[in-house]
Formats: C-alpha cells, structure tokens, sequence
C-alpha cells in the first residue's frame, strides 16, 4: 500500500531506490552500583572508550584531508573538530567522575546521567540552531558507549541484496540490475555521513533533525537527496521497501505505485537535464529582464573555496561563514569553550554551540 511521510526538506534532489533500515542507534545501557574499590577501573573504562572515538575521529580526518571537496566537503572536519571539543570537554568528563565516585554509579549509567544534565541546559536555549547542538553531544555519547561495549556502528553498507520477489516495480525499473539504496535511521552523525560517498546509498530518512542540524549541513554540501525529522520513518518503513525520497518539498513516499514511480522517475531525469542546461549559464552575466544586474556572490566557507566559487560562477563572496574557522568569542555556552580571539568584532559562541 502506497503511503507518504512528511519531514524537513533540507537537501535538494529526487532519489528512488530499496530501503535499508539501520536498527536505533541507541544501546542498552545497564544500570547497576559499584563497589568502591571499582572507582578508578570505572573512570578508565570510561577514559578508555572516550580515547577510542578520538582516535577513530582523528583516523577520519586524516582521510578526508586525502579527499576532494566533492567526497568531503569543508563542513565535515569542522563539524568533527565540535565532536572532538564536545569529547574533551571537561564539564562532561567531571560529570561523569562526579557520579561513579559520589554516587557509585557503573560506568554508561555515570555517562548517560551526565549525558541528560548538560542536554536539559541544551533545551533551555532559546536559539534553536544551538538547541540543535544537544544532537551532537548525544551522537559522541553514543559513540563512547558503543566503543565500550564492543559495539559496532549501525551505518554499514549492506554487502548481500536478499532474496525477494518480484513486484510490479521491480518489471518498472528493471531490477534484474542493481538499485540505490535510500537509508533509514533515527539519527545519523557526520562521521557516519562518510559512508554516503563510499557506498551505493543515494539519499537518506531520519526521524530526528532539523534544517541546521550538522546532518542536514553535510547532506547539502555532498548534494545527497535527504528527509530530515520524519518521525517514525524507521518504523513504519520495511526493510527492502521501494522509497521515493522527495528533498524539495521533504516528503517520502513509501511502496509507490508504477505510476507514482514513473512519474518520480520523469522529474529525476528532468532535474538532472536542467541542471546540465544550468551549466551553460555560469559564466554569463546575471541580468534581470528590465537591464538590471545582479552580483553573483557565493557562500564559502574556507579560503580554498574560492576557487570552486568562481568556477560555479560566482563574482565574489557574499559570506565568509566563520562558524568553521577555530576562533570565536564568549557566547552562552553550556559547555564553557571559550575562545579567546573575536571575529570581525561580533559575539559568537564557541565552535561546539555554532
């Protein structure tokens, strides 16, 4: 039965393929007190596990600095310098030192408590796109948890296509090939945005999210058709399901008849034609119909940017976006990351809250 999900539009495009459910990124956390002579093994399990998704980030970064803008754009290394910064942070590791030596808390109890005090400081925030950092602090939490407990990822390209039978839009779309896939998942981080290069997903569902979610950033930057903030998409979708992921107007459409399939496959091809008839016009002057001109500015976000922008067409820059560059000035920071260097004379929040 055909069905429609609505969410966040937050990345352009159209991409239809079979539906990959990635199980809740959340693991069960075993709440049960400690002797106290367990203190200190308890703090460096702790330590333990935090060093791991360090060294796993730091790994990813080293590997980006070998791609192109077009594998991992900019935004991603600043977006895991905010989750190395939300791991080092000392309010969190103190939290969690406080409730294995006070209150004798095991370790992932000590970690999820001090997880949900400094999220409610999170949720007070009036600024949503600061509101939104609670995300980032709950997806390095649960990395931690993971690297304590053996865990692997959940965002795993599948390697084996099951065995299934054949429906009408299968005969529609000639499935006797391999199909893209469209992930499902209550949450993903930035990290986990990687895979998207390296695999045969072509867009992505979350239940969570938001428009300036570090997610959506990193899905517009790599131009990954996605849905953001579509509640129970990752229970009322199926595992091997036909999805249609709309990104500009943020709907899903779930198990699609031959004719909504059609009809979505008609609009992918013609976006894909006008954007190659876009390409002729980038080096032309913008012009309204009156005679006006129009500046052409683009948006960058580090300095080597630039050379992409005037390849795009661009005359100029409209907006440096400092929030990825390391200095910034006291803001409301529940995390206390302070820099110390202001940018263009204005208040800003530490990297960790932009």
């Amino acid at each position: 039965m055909t069905f429609s999900i609505h969410g966040l539009a937050v990345a352009r495009g159209i991409a239809i393929g079979r539906a990959v459910l990635v199980a809740s990124s959340r693991v069960d956390v075993a709440h049960y007190f400690i002797e106290a002579a367990q203190i200190e093994s308890e703090i460096e399990r702790v330590m333990v596990g935090r060093n791991a998704v360090v060294d796993e980030i730091n790994r990813l970064q080293d590997s980006i600095a070998h791609m192109g803008p077009k594998e991992a754009p900019h935004e991603l290394t600043a977006l895991l310098d905010v989750h190395l910064m939300l791991l080092q942070d000392e309010e969190l590791s103190n939290g969690v030192k406080h409730w294995i030596t006070e209150r004798l808390y095991n370790a992932e109890w000590a970690l999820t408590t001090q997880l949900e005090v400094i999220a409610r400081q999170f949720d007070e925030m009036e600024d949503e796109y600061l509101r939104e950092r609670k995300a980032d602090l709950e997806q390095i939490v649960e990395k931690v948890l993971r690297a304590m407990m053996g865990v692997a990822s959940p965002v795993v390209p599948p390697s084996v296509r099951a065995t299934r039978k054949t429906s009408q839009q299968d005969l529609l779309l000639d499935d006797t090939v391999d199909v893209p896939l469209i992930l499902i998942a209550h949450d993903l981080s930035p990290s986990d945005m990687l895979q998207f290069k390296q695999s045969v997903f072509a867009g992505f569902i979350t239940d969570v999210g938001g428009k300036t979610s570090h997610t959506a950033i990193v899905a517009r930057s790599l131009d990954i058709p996605a849905v953001v903030g579509a509640r129970l998409s990752s229970q009322l979708v199926r595992q091997d399901d036909w999805v249609i992921i709309d990104g500009d107007a943020g709907v899903v459409v779930v198990d699609p008849s031959a004719i909504i399939l059609a009809e979505y496959g008609f609009k992918q091809r013609q976006n894909e034609l006008d954007r190659g008839r876009l390409t002729r016009l980038l080096h032309t002057l913008a012009v309204t119909m009156d005679g006006q001109e129009v500046e052409l500015l683009a948006n960058i976000e580090m300095p080597e940017d630039a050379a992409g922008a005037i390849k795009a067409g661009a005359v100029g820059v409209g907006l440096f976006r400092s929030e990825f560059s390391s200095w910034g000035v006291r803001g409301n920071c529940p995390m206390k990351k302070i820099s110390t260097r202001p940018t263009s004379g204005r208040l800003r929040a530490c990297k960790a809250c932009r």
